[in-house]
């Protein structure tokens, strides 16, 4: 009988906090924040937990080999029923993008769908893994931004997808453990990121200026120093511990980037989810 805390396990659950912050900070920087907003945000998270879903479907010969815990090889759920739920939620993602957002919403929910599907059944274990799964996220801040300049979001959606990069380079070798190498890259990675997000806009003086650069200082100090442990123990356990960091310290970065999108107390509201996700993954792994 397969129990909520089964479903919660499946779809990786708290990691889903990671994920309303995409859509916030690409509606802050194209000034299309407005009640559609959380119906996006939504849409996203129906997306994201649907790749969770595929992602376990497609693993589940790999999982009853190497994490045979997982809820597809224990038998806690079956193999029809993950594949029926990344397709349900699939389809209410599209829907509800579609419906709230019109046109421009589901031009970009399609794609967006189509690579997470991509990422799950085709890209995930070649060359092009890290590249795929960036671009979902890029997307996923473009759909928040769908409703104003979609142009003025490319910069913030470039520094989530560049993030989420590091994160799923280092998510492939979170069983084989790492050579000192990788973890180099993604934390230089992680750096030019931060950097990113914590250019001051200009005209904006005192708190309002600060804010981008203190929130990304956060997020690249959470990150960094979990990546930091992998360059000096390269192991398994150490390797999964950055890949947590990198999902549950998302908001901390998308908080940033709201923050210089000129929503400055929405773009805190947004980091506030970081301290929360990282509580919750040590009841339920967001990895």
């Amino acid at each position: 009988m397969t129990t909520l805390a089964d479903l919660a396990e499946l779809l990786r659950a708290p990691a889903a906090l990671s994920v309303p912050g995409d859509v916030v900070a690409g509606a802050a920087a194209a000034g299309a924040l407005g009640p559609r907003t959380p119906a996006l945000a939504g849409a996203s998270v129906l997306l994201y937990w649907a790749g969770m879903a595929a992602n376990d479907w497609a693993d589940r010969r790999l999982d009853a080999v190497e994490r045979p815990e997982r809820p597809i090889p224990s038998g806690r759920v079956t193999p029809t029923a993950a594949l029926g739920l990344a397709a349900g939620l699939t389809a209410a993602g599209v829907g509800l993008a579609a419906v709230v957002g019109g046109r421009r919403a589901a031009a970009l929910a399609v794609p967006l769908a189509a690579s997470i599907w991509g990422y799950d059944l085709l890209a995930k274990n070649t060359a092009a893994g890290p590249a795929v799964m960036a671009a979902c996220r890029g997307l996923d801040v473009l759909l928040g931004a769908s409703d104003g300049r979609l142009v003025r979001a490319l910069p913030s959606a470039a520094t989530v997808a560049a993030h989420t990069w590091t994160v799923t380079a280092l998510s492939r070798r979170e069983v084989s453990g790492a050579d000192a190498t990788l973890p180099m890259r993604t934390l230089a990675g992680t750096a030019m990121v931060a950097a990113s997000a914590a250019v001051a806009v200009p005209g904006r003086a005192g708190i309002a200026a600060a804010l981008p650069a203190v929130l990304a200082g956060w997020y690249a100090a959470r990150y960094g120093a979990a990546q930091v442990e992998v360059v000096r123990d390269p192991s398994a356990g150490k390797v999964r511990a950055a890949v947590g960091a990198g999902i549950t310290g998302l908001p901390a970065l998308q908080g940033a980037l709201t923050a210089r999108g000129g929503a400055g107390l929405l773009g805190l509201a947004v980091a506030a989810a970081a301290p929360l996700g990282r509580r919750l993954a040590r009841k339920v792994s967001p990895t």
